[in-house]
């Protein structure tokens, strides 16, 4: 069997459980024992792309914190992953443990104490609040994948571009990032998925007034509405999708690249 036909195999055994999905989205309708439903409405699709719709603000909204989630998680990743990937230290260990505890821990263990803070600082039920609560999860995803591929990491190419006369930042940017790229991708893909879908945390300190995607799935399951809940349950997979695809294929690039380099 071919590389190309078992990747097909896996991809269409991964999709599947979202194709009752698709059906339900269009269909007006569906009951035992029809194998297909018998009338098909554009309803559902209508009222989550139209605009002014919750859908659409949730959407726009959970793509917006989990963009800064994201690049924030990656400003205090880069450099704390390449102190724990390049540096030797008293206490190493126990950093490493400390970022892991809000990946282990429940976040309802933590969770009242860092409302308690947000409230007082005025951030509760506000958008930059939500951002900064998804750093809680986000940031230890970015830092131990960064530290992994900073552990591998030859500074040599740094020492080597600034015999050469590039400056600090000269060196960030044509040097080191594009060496780490792949570990950047790959903390940054984890970072995005997990504030794209994140809800607990999002319910708790945005208090109802910032509406994301998972809220209005939650919501719209109450509601009994199955055409909608599917057409927002495909709505809120497209993005994580289109960046998994992206991820993959910067991947498979730097990959051929360096392969072409090593030739």
């Amino acid at each position: 069997m071919s590389r190309n036909l078992v990747l097909m195999l896996i991809v269409a055994v991964l999709f599947l459980p979202f194709v009752p999905l698709l059906v339900w989205s269009v269909a007006e309708g569906w009951y035992f024992p029809q194998l297909v439903p018998q009338q098909w409405t554009g309803a559902n699709w209508a009222a989550v792309v139209s605009p002014g719709s919750r859908v659409l603000q949730g959407f726009l909204q959970s793509l917006a914190i989990a963009a800064l989630s994201t690049a924030l998680a990656l400003v205090v990743g880069l450099p704390a992953g390449r102190a724990l990937g390049l540096m030797q230290f008293p206490g190493k260990g126990a950093i490493k443990l400390a970022l892991l505890l809000p990946i282990i821990v429940s976040p309802l263990a933590t969770l009242m104490g860092i409302q308690f803070v947000l409230i007082r600082l005025g951030l509760s039920g506000t958008l930059a609040g939500v951002v900064l609560v998804h750093l809680l999860p986000t940031i230890p995803y970015m830092t131990l994948v960064l530290s992994s591929v900073f552990a591998n990491f030859d500074t040599g190419y740094e020492t080597q571009a600034r015999s050469l006369g590039a400056s600090p930042a000269q060196v960030l940017w044509r040097v080191t990032l594009p060496l780490i790229a792949p570990g950047i991708v790959v903390g940054a893909l984890f970072a995005f998925l997990i504030s794209w879908n994140e809800f607990l945390l999002t319910f708790f300190v945005g208090g109802g007034r910032v509406l994301t995607l998972p809220m209005i799935l939650f919501t719209s399951l109450q509601g009994g509405n199955q055409g909608l809940t599917a057409a927002i349950a495909v709505t809120s997979v497209i993005p994580a999708l289109i960046f998994l695809l992206f991820s993959s294929r910067a991947l498979q690039d730097d990959a051929a690249i360096g392969g072409l380099g090593d030739v």
